[in-house]
Formats: structure tokens, C-alpha cells, sequence
């Protein structure tokens, strides 16, 4: 790739991100969700993603069943899209969500429900444990994962043959980003 066309490069994807930065963010309109899922009151939802990519589970011994294997989960895996379908950002173990712009936010489960589809993942309402960089996810206050599909673990028994073996399950699932309300 020449200069000028990494430049542009670069200059294409500042400009997506800081679209997403702007009025764009303030008019996401929050899923409708159970009541167990709700953010804080007086949070606001600033950022609506959709995660496509893969939940990682490794067959592991059970700890409390000497000679048990089991699929334990380990990580997601998944590019990050605006309601455009451009790559904004990725999302990985931690949990944790970075967009183009550097800002990072690692997440804490504090609810899950089940949510519609019983051979998809939970849907999880997550408090911000921690933020950095200078960018638009440092200031979220809350993560809400919904309308899931895939992801769940193999549903093949996990043996001491297969010990350390890994599965990357495919899902999809979108993510709303919540900050205080200005």
C-alpha cells in the first residue's frame, strides 16, 4: 500500500469512528429487554454494535469430578459493526469491547437472562470494571448483550480423549453501550 493510500486508509477509518462519536450515538434506541436487564435509570444507551464471531470453549477436567470432562468456556472472539456494517472495533476476552478510536472497556456480568432462543447464549447486563483510552467507550457505565443466536457449547460429550481441545462455536449478538445521562 502506497503512503497516500495508507493515509487514506486511516483517515477513512478516523472518520467512521468519529461518526459514530456524534448525533449518530445519541439516538440509539434501546431494546426491549426484561426487567432484570435494565441499566440504571439514569443511564442512557450512546452505542449500539452487533459482535459477529465466536464463543471459545476448551474441554476440561472437572474439578469437583476427578476423571469428568466438561467444555469450559473461555473466551469470545468477534469483530464489532456499526448499524452500517462497519468494522468499529472488536471484542475479546475480559470481557473486553475496544473500538477503532483506542477506548477499551472490560465489563462484569451483574445479570443474565436466558433470553428467547434456548440454543443461543444468555443475554447479560454487564457493569464497566474497568476503561482506558480516550475515546467514546470510556464512558460507558453498562453493557447490554441481546438478541444472541449460536454461541452456546458443543453439545457433544467433552472425554479425557479430547482433554485440552477446542471448540470455536459461530454466534451473533448485539451490544448497547450505556453512559450517564448528560
Amino acid at each position: 500500500m502506497t503512503s497516500s493510500a495508507s493515509v487514506g486508509a486511516v483517515a477513512v477509518a478516523v472518520a467512521a469512528v468519529s461518526a459514530l462519536a456524534g448525533c449518530a450515538w445519541c439516538r440509539v434506541k434501546p431494546p426491549e429487554i426484561p426487567a432484570t436487564l435494565r441499566p440504571p435509570a439514569e443511564q442512557r444507551a450512546f452505542l449500539q454494535v452487533r459482535a459477529t464471531g465466536v464463543q471459545i470453549y476448551e474441554c476440561t477436567s472437572k474439578p469437583d469430578a476427578p476423571g469428568t470432562f466438561t467444555w469450559t468456556f473461555q473466551a469470545p472472539e468477534a469483530t464489532l459493526a456499526d448499524r452500517s456494517g462497519h468494522i468499529v472495533g472488536r471484542h475479546y476476552a475480559g470481557p473486553t469491547w475496544e473500538l477503532r478510536d483506542g477506548s477499551r472497556v472490560v465489563g462484569e456480568v451483574t445479570a443474565h437472562d436466558p433470553g428467547p432462543d434456548p440454543a443461543a447464549i444468555p443475554w447479560l447486563l454487564l457493569r464497566a470494571k474497568s476503561k482506558s483510552g480516550t475515546g467514546a467507550l470510556t464512558r460507558t457505565q453498562s453493557i447490554l448483550r441481546v438478541h444472541t443466536v449460536g454461541g452456546v457449547a458443543p453439545g457433544t460429550p467433552c472425554t479425557e480423549a479430547q482433554a485440552h481441545s477446542v471448540a470455536r462455536v459461530p454466534y451473533t449478538g448485539d451490544y448497547y453501550f450505556y453512559a450517564e445521562r448528560r
